[in-house]
């Protein structure tokens, strides 16, 4: 089954716009939608209340030691 453009959406109303930020270069703003599209429900979920300690406190490692630098 095919659906038409939109339908997804479409059959999921009503959608509400709970975050949005400005990038003057459309590759910068697709980045950043890949960055979050990777990131945990809890850490977006503070993106969109605005919530920068939770979202650094989830942005932590957990296993420990922390990444090596080079």
């Amino acid at each position: 089954m095919k659906l038409s453009p939109g339908a997804y959406t479409a059959s999921r109303l009503p959608v509400r716009l709970v975050y949005a930020e400005y990038f003057d270069l459309v590759v910068d703003a697709i980045a950043a939608e890949r960055k979050i599209k990777g990131w945990s429900r809890s850490k977006k979920e503070a993106l969109i209340s605005g919530d920068w300690k939770l979202i650094q406190s989830l942005a932590k490692r957990r296993g420990g030691k922390p990444l090596a630098s080079s």
